[in-house]
């Protein structure tokens, strides 16, 4: 029986003779378009979904931690990893465990784990050959990168020091008391093996976040991207004195897109440390906030664009840019779209960089923090429009009770508050849509049939307030928390919606459709409108002509129509699905999968579920 792996062409003739379909990379395919050509499961059936296995981790009991990852499913076997950052290999036709392999077993990690241990998938590699070598590479949040064999979970000797590569070896300051490692999966173009790391924020010392490639082979270091140029480097003159020095942040924790094609990689990368306060690094501060693609055989930057200058609000690029091909005019363009996290939506030329639609300098607020000097304008596209709010007045404050809109009322009156890019300060400023969105990790997904992008997003302003730092610290200022804008209810001060569901037609640069993500249903008993929710993970598209998400606080597990947006099925799951869903066909029959983490940073109950979805 044949297996489909990456083109579309291929995986388009699998699924019309219902043989075996992978869904090869966290992304699908290696550019990350999260697209399916299975319908079996379509508009006219998806009702009649139920639950095929589940799958349960068994690691509750050492206390409850979200999982993000997005399964890979090859030959029949689907690899996951744990809240726990174990590595599982599972019958993918009825959840029966192969194998697992737990980077832990000798003991715990002696460094600080990255973004506390997440991880949202792994990467997979084969020689091609029929019986040739097979790899699954996890790249783990203490900072080491292992090769597994597919086949049965055992350490490839040959890669590295003993089956893994220590990723902190080789880096030039001292990384012992540091946060490092990667938590999103890698990616792989040929025989090379790329990955973003996860770094702490400041306002204290931080890691590096440049890009790194290794032989997949090996495990032999191949090439560096110094997100942060040094002297003689493009884009040094960006920062201003020696504020390049020792620099954290700037890093690529979302992962990384592969044209393959060309040989190139993408990714887009967050901001520079400290998140909140750039006097100690005055000037544009590339390649903070860029999506920038390189050779992937070398390294060499091939061209970048910065979302935000200089930033002072957590926008960084959450996730890799998704690689399209868009119809526009009669015309096939290869591009690249970037999802950001300040509500924005940017599509590029994939060669050039150049942007697809005009791009504009809007001049934005000063900063009245000392030392502070926030970059003028910010760059905002003029299509496709928005898909969060890039503004707050007093009409936007809650209205779900005249309690809510009242206490929002008067802590609005106390905060610095308007246009999106209100800078930090010291009695407090309203940043909008968050620092969780507009879009987050969880990315985007694209169907290349109706140039459709569909992408959750977040309306959940957040509270800066600086104060100035301890004496002794290496710093001038902090911030009092990550406080998010809320009513004594504790829901969003704002109006909702507060998560939507956006379809963008990017040949257009228009919206298709947009509608609510989420329900609280306490407020729907209350006779409120549909709200949304805050929501974590991503959709996926399929052929069929449906979009899956999970994501929301309600804990459910959603199918839309993804020409309408007509929510046609959801289901409610163990724990809320805070990861994004693969789809793949085993021996004829296909299956929808999500995991059930629940807790993270939505807090809801944590579970420890794999769930699989298909017809009777």
């Amino acid at each position: 029986m044949r297996t489909c792996l990456a083109p579309l062409a291929l995986l388009a003739a699998c699924a019309s003779t219902g043989e075996n379909v992978d869904w090869l990379s966290v992304g699908n395919d290696r550019g990350c378009m999260r697209y399916s050509t299975l319908d079996q499961i379509h508009r006219g059936n998806v009702t009649e979904l139920e639950v095929a296995w589940t799958y349960h981790t068994g690691e509750l009991e050492r206390g409850g931690k979200t999982i993000e990852c997005t399964p890979l499913v090859i030959d029949g076997v689907m690899y996951i990893t744990t809240a726990y950052l174990r590595v599982i290999a599972l019958d993918a036709a009825t959840g029966v465990e192969l194998w697992e392999f737990d980077p832990f077993a000798e003991g715990p990690a002696e460094t600080p784990l990255a973004s506390g241990g997440v991880n949202r998938g792994l990467a997979y590699w084969s020689a091609g050959s029929t019986g040739g070598a097979r790899r699954i590479l996890l790249g783990s949040a203490e900072g080491r990168l292992y090769s597994l064999d597919a086949r049965t979970g055992a350490l490839d000797l040959a890669f590295g020091t003993g089956g893994f590569v220590d990723l902190r070896a080789g880096i030039d300051r001292d990384l012992s008391q540091l946060a490092y490692g990667p938590t999103s999966a890698p990616n792989v173009f040929e025989e090379i093996v790329i990955l973003g790391f996860s770094t702490g924020e400041g306002p204290g010392p931080a890691a590096p976040g440049d890009v790194r490639a290794f032989d997949v082979r090996t495990g032999a270091e191949l090439w560096r991207f110094h997100t942060v140029p040094r002297p003689g480097e493009f884009g040094h003159d960006t920062w201003a004195g020696d504020s390049w020095k020792n620099r954290g942040g700037t890093n690529a924790w979302g992962g990384i897109s592969i044209d393959e094609e060309r040989g190139w990689a993408f990714f887009g990368l967050g901001s520079a440390s400290f998140d909140f306060y750039g006097g100690d690094r005055l000037g544009q501060n590339l390649f903070a906030n860029c999506i920038v693609a390189v050779d992937a055989r070398t390294g060499e930057r091939k061209w970048h664009f910065q979302t935000v200058h200089h930033d002072l609000w957590d926008h960084d690029l959450p996730i890799y840019p998704n690689l399209v091909e868009i119809t526009r005019d009669g015309e096939t363009i290869d591009a690249a779209a970037q999802v950001t996290k300040g509500g924005l939506v940017f599509l590029f030329e994939r060669e050039t960089g150049e942007p697809l639609f005009e791009v504009r300098e809007q001049p934005v607020p000063a900063s009245d923090v000392p030392g502070e000097e926030a970059w003028p304008t910010q760059p905002v596209p003029v299509k496709p429009p928005p898909i969060a709010s890039l503004s707050i007045s007093e009409a936007d404050l809650t209205d779900i009770s005249a309690a809510a809109h009242t206490a929002a009322l008067e802590e609005y009156r106390g905060l610095r508050a308007g246009p999106a890019y209100m800078p930090p300060s010291m009695g407090g400023s309203l940043a909008v849509p968050g620092f969780h969105g507009g879009a987050t990790w969880s990315g985007a997904s694209f169907d290349p049939t109706t140039n459709l992008l569909y992408v959750n997003s977040n309306n959940l302003p957040n509270v800066i307030t600086m104060e100035e730092a301890p004496e002794e610290a290496r710093y001038a200022y902090k911030i009092t928390g990550y406080n998010r804008f809320l009513d004594p209810e504790g829901y969003p001060a704002v109006k909702p919606p507060w998560g939507l569901l956006t379809a963008i037609d990017l040949a257009r640069g228009e919206h298709a459709w947009q509608v609510v993500l989420g329900e609280h249903p306490e407020l729907t008993a209350r006779g409120i409108p549909l709200t949304g929710t805050h929501n974590f993970g991503g959709t996926i598209v399929t052929a069929g002509g449906l979009v899956f998400i999970g994501a929301t606080a309600d804990e459910m597990f959603h199918a839309f129509d993804s020409a309408t947006g007509e929510l046609l099925w959801q289901a409610k799951l163990p724990a809320g699905g805070y990861a994004t869903p693969c789809t793949y066909m085993v021996d004829g029959r296909q299956y929808v999968v999500i995991a059930a983490g629940g807790a993270g940073k939505i807090g809801t109950e944590a579970g420890d579920a794999f769930v699989a979805y298909a017809l009777p």
